[in-house]
């Protein structure tokens, strides 16, 4: 599935960005065996890139979501809302995605290395934070992930 929306990125960016929207969208369906593809596709793409892909979308998207802030009761919302959603996706892990949140908000271990996910693990769970976070958002997908990627592209440039 190529979708011309991504078609003036360079890979992997592209690769990603295509993988993480069908993802998405495999989630907001809950179609289980879409996911699985999806996500496959997304775990075989450069595994720190997606990560920084998904924690920049996801912090964005928290933004947006809690102009003041995040709070306690906010973070159980969106680990529910997702362990909700995913009945149909049984590798639902809420360690998992509240460490994908926790690297998002730039929360790190101590010794200042992002917290330890595997590839798998971030392709699995940060498209079902991103489909829940998105859902009624202001602004479609695309927006968000392009933004995403023109802040690491511009992180980039910098170092």
């Amino acid at each position: 599935m190529h979708s011309s929306e991504w078609s003036d990125l360079p890979q992997p960016a592209r690769g990603i960005a295509e993988a993480t929207t069908a993802a998405v969208a495999a989630a907001g369906d809950t179609d289980a065996e879409s996911y699985q593809l999806a996500t496959a596709r997304l775990a075989g793409q450069h595994a720190e890139q997606v990560g920084i892909v998904a924690g920049e979308t996801v912090r964005l998207l928290l933004e947006e979501r809690y102009p003041d802030g995040l709070t306690g009761d906010d973070l159980r919302a969106v680990l529910t809302g997702c362990a909700a959603a995913a009945g149909w996706y049984p590798e639902f892990d809420p360690t998992v995605a509240m460490t994908l949140i926790a690297g998002a908000l730039g929360v790190h271990e101590a010794d200042g290395e992002p917290l330890p996910l595997a590839a798998a693990e971030v392709a699995g769970h940060g498209p079902l934070l991103i489909a829940e976070l998105a859902t009624g958002a202001p602004h479609p997908l695309g927006s968000y992930l392009r933004a995403a990627l023109a802040e690491i592209a511009r992180t980039e440039t910098m170092d």
